[in-house]
C-alpha cells in the first residue's frame, strides 16, 4: 500500500515509518498539518495515519477538510487524548478508526489492514484480486499464484508485483518503481530494482513456457502476456 503518515513527533514518526517500510509499504511523511493536508489532496494514497494534535493545522481540521472535500481515503487517527469525548469527536469528523498513544505497531498495522479491507469491500470499483494471464494476486489474503503453483513473496516483492499488475501491459520506468514501491526519488546508481525484478521474475516465470515479466530495453519493465 501507499500510505501517508502525518506525525510531528520525530520518535513516533520513526517508529511507525520503520514498521510500515519493513512491511513493504511505500510511505510519505509530513511533519505538520499543513504539509499533510497538501500531500493528502495532491497525491493518491491507500490509507492515511494522522496525528490528532499537530502544529500549524490541527489534525482534526485536516480530517474535516479532507472529508468536506469528498476525500474518503481510509484514515486512522492517532492521539494521546484517550477520553471518550475525544474519540467520538474524531470518529464523527470522519476517522475510520482511532488509536490512543502509546500503542504497539502490530495493532496499528492490523487496524490499517482492516479499514482498507472495509473500504475496498464497499467500493465495487476496487478489486480484491488482480489477474494477468494465469498469474493471480489476492490483495486480502496477500497470496500469489500462477496456475496451480503458490508463490511465496516477501513484503517488498508483493508490493512490487501489485504495482506491476495494476499497470499490466504498460511500460513502467525505474523512476516510477522507485517512487511507488521504494518511496524515494530516482538514483541512477542504485541496482535495487534490478535485484528485486530478477528475484520476482525467478518466482513468477521460472518453469513456465511463457514469461510474463519483460524487460523493455532502454525504457523499463512490462508485466503482461
Amino acid at each position: 500500500m501507499r500510505i501517508l503518515l502525518v506525525e510531528d513527533d520525530p520518535h513516533t514518526a520513526a517508529f511507525i515509518l520503520k514498521g510500515l517500510r519493513e512491511d513493504g509499504h511505500a510511505v510519505d511523511h509530513a511533519g505538520d498539518g499543513k504539509q499533510g493536508l497538501f500531500l493528502a489532496t495532491t497525491e493518491n494514497y491507500d490509507a492515511i495515519v494522522l496525528d490528532r494534535m499537530l502544529p500549524g493545522v490541527d489534525g482534526l481540521v485536516v480530517l474535516q477538510t479532507l472529508r468536506g472535500a469528498g476525500n474518503r481515503t481510509p484514515l486512522v487517527l492517532l492521539t494521546a487524548l484517550g477520553e471518550v469525548d475525544h474519540r467520538v469527536e474524531g470518529l464523527r469528523a470522519g476517522a475510520d478508526d482511532y488509536l490512543v498513544k502509546p500503542f504497539a505497531y502490530a495493532e496499528l498495522s492490523a487496524r490499517l489492514d482492516s479499514i482498507v479491507r472495509r473500504h475496498r469491500a464497499g467500493d465495487e470499483r476496487e478489486p480484491t484480486r488482480l489477474r494477468v494471464g494465469e498469474l493471480e494476486l489476492d490483495l486480502l489474503s496477500r497470496e500469489a499464484r500462477r496456475g496451480d503453483r503458490r508463490i511465496e513473496l516477501q513484503p517488498r516483492e508483493f508490493r512490487l508485483l501489485e504495482y506491476l499488475m495494476r499497470q499490466a501491459e504498460r511500460v513502467v520506468t525505474r523512476t516510477m518503481l522507485l517512487e511507488a514501491v521504494w518511496d524515494y526519488h530516482f538514483d541512477p546508481q542504485t541496482n535495487v530494482i534490478d535485484v528485486h525484478i530478477s528475484r520476482l521474475r525467478q518466482k513468477i516465470d521460472h518453469g513456465f513456457a511463457r514469461p510474463l515479466l519483460h524487460t523493455v530495453r532502454g525504457a523499463g519493465y512490462r508485466l503482461g502476456e
